[in-house]
């Protein structure tokens, strides 16, 4: 639900055919997900994400990994201009990191919060402005559909079975009802989604 503020929570992550976002070797497996993310209709989704997002949330892998391969981008002048444009946006954006294990936020412009998801997002949805962004961290993501609280979903779905792998949208989740705002496809097969809650 939003409030006064009117601040989205906007997830974003990629899927496989049948639906994982990682394949059965383990949270590294991203190969069914890894040979889309630089087709056309890949970057033009990361520009999409991020065009009304102030805050990017992010579980600690997540905030980690993106640490170690974003800033470079934004650096590089010779990367694609997608690329770089989310790079800037996520270096200068305020950034929040769901960990139990880190003391300090390994960001600048971040801070580290050991809390329930819905608490912290409530936080953020009674101040400031802007969709508040949650990149590809299924842990968070899966909390947030939980409690109902995701606004809109946005879905890169890779033409690939893996077999096996973690599941974004698990047994038990609340019964919700979506809208599809826009839908692309590339020369590939991969799709990008946007679904917006029905409220």
């Amino acid at each position: 639900m939003t409030n006064s503020t009117g601040r989205r929570v906007t997830a974003n992550i990629s899927l496989s055919l049948d639906g994982h976002y990682s394949g059965p070797g383990g949270p590294g497996d991203m190969g069914a997900i890894v040979s889309y993310a630089t087709t056309d209709v890949a970057r033009a989704h990361l520009a999409r994400i991020h065009e009304t997002a102030t805050t990017a949330v992010l579980g600690r892998l997540n905030a980690e990994g993106f640490l170690g391969f974003w800033p470079a981008i934004a650096a590089d002048e010779n990367a694609d201009p997608r690329d770089r444009a989310y790079a800037k946006w996520l270096t200068d954006a305020e950034k929040v990191v769901f960990s139990t294990t880190l003391t300090e936020a390994p960001w600048d412009r971040a801070r580290v919060v050991n809390a329930p998801a819905a608490d912290v997002i409530a936080d953020l949805k009674a101040n400031g402005e802007g969709d508040i962004l949650v990149n590809s961290s299924a842990s968070v993501i899966k909390a947030l559909l939980a409690d109902d609280l995701v606004d809109r979903l946005y879905l890169m779905i890779c033409p690939e079975i893996t077999g096996g792998g973690q599941r974004l949208f698990v047994d038990g989740l609340p019964a919700s009802k979506w809208k599809l705002a826009y839908q692309e496809v590339g020369e590939l097969g991969e799709m990008a989604l946007v679904y917006d809650r029905s409220r």
